[in-house]
C-alpha cells in the first residue's frame, strides 16, 4: 500500500499533503503526463525518477504552478491549486521552496544577500530577515561566507546558498529537480545529507532525479516515472531502471 492511500480500519491512516488525480499534461501532440495519479503525505521524503524526457520537470512544474494541466487536478493542503488565481501565486509557491540544478543566484549579490532578496521582495521587517538569514546560513553551514559573492563559492557550496533561499519562508515543501546534476559526487552526497537533515525536521522533500546511486543509497520511497506515466511507486525502494 502506498503511502498516502486510505487503510483498513485500525491501521493508521495517511492524509496526504499532495494529491496528483488523474493528470494529464500535453504540449500539442506530446503526451508529457498521462494519467498520474500521486499522493504524498507531510513530512515525506520522496524521489522521483525516471530518464530524460519521463516527465519529472513537467511534474514539478505543475506542482509550483508554472503550467496547468491539460486535466485532472492537483491538491496541495486540500486546495486545488489549479483553480488558484494569478493574484495567489505568489503567496502560494512562498509555501513550496523551489531549488534547481543551476542555482539560479544573483551574481552581484552577495550570499546573505541572495538569501535575504526572497524576504526582501516581500517587505519583511529587516530585524527579522536578518534573523531568519542567520538561522538558515548556519542550517547550511557557510555562516562564514556571508559576504562574498557566489562566483567565488564551489559548486556544492552555490546549492547550499539555492537551498538556503528556498528554505527562508520557512516552506512545508521543498521540491529538489536534479540539485545535484552539475556536482561531484563528494559534493553532491553533502547535499543530500542536507536534504535529508531538512527532512528530519518536518519538512516534506520531494527529489527528482536520475542518479541511481543516490536513490539506492537513501533508501526513500521512489516514484518512477517512463513516458509520462507512474510505472512503480516503491515505499522503500531503489531506482529500478
Amino acid at each position: 500500500m502506498l503511502i498516502g492511500e486510505k487503510r483498513l480500519v485500525g491501521e493508521i491512516q495517511y492524509k496526504p499533503m499532495i494529491e496528483f488525480i488523474h493528470v494529464c499534461k500535453d504540449y500539442g501532440d506530446v503526451h508529457a503526463l498521462k494519467n498520474v495519479n500521486i499522493k504524498i503525505a507531510a513530512g515525506e521524503f520522496i524521489c522521483l525518477v525516471g530518464p530524460s524526457g519521463a516527465g519529472k520537470s513537467t511534474l514539478v512544474r505543475l506542482l509550483i504552478r508554472e503550467e496547468k494541466p491539460s486535466s485532472g487536478k492537483i491538491f496541495v493542503a486540500k486546495r486545488n491549486v489549479v483553480r488558484l488565481k494569478a493574484k495567489e501565486l505568489p503567496f502560494y509557491r512562498r509555501r513550496i521552496g523551489t531549488v534547481f540544478q543551476d542555482y539560479k543566484l544573483l551574481p552581484q549579490k552577495t550570499v546573505q544577500e541572495n538569501i535575504a532578496f526572497a524576504l526582501e521582495v516581500c517587505a519583511i521587517d529587516e530585524q527579522e530577515i536578518k534573523k531568519r538569514v542567520n538561522k538558515i546560513m548556519k542550517l547550511i553551514g557557510l555562516s562564514n561566507k556571508a559576504d562574498v559573492y557566489p562566483q567565488t563559492l564551489s559548486g556544492g557550496e552555490k546549492q547550499r546558498v539555492a537551498i538556503a533561499r528556498a528554505l527562508v519562508h520557512s516552506p512545508k515543501v521543498l521540491i529538489a529537480d536534479e540539485p545535484t546534476g552539475n556536482l561531484d559526487p563528494v559534493n553532491a552526497w553533502e547535499i543530500i545529507e542536507l536534504l535529508k537533515k531538512i527532512n528530519k525536521v518536518g519538512t516534506l522533500v520531494i527529489l527528482a532525479t536520475h542518479n541511481k546511486t543516490i536513490v539506492d543509497k537513501l533508501r526513500q520511497r521512489v516514484v518512477l516515472l517512463k513516458g509520462g506515466r507512474v510505472i512503480s511507486d516503491q515505499r522503500i525502494g531503489k531506482y529500478i531502471m
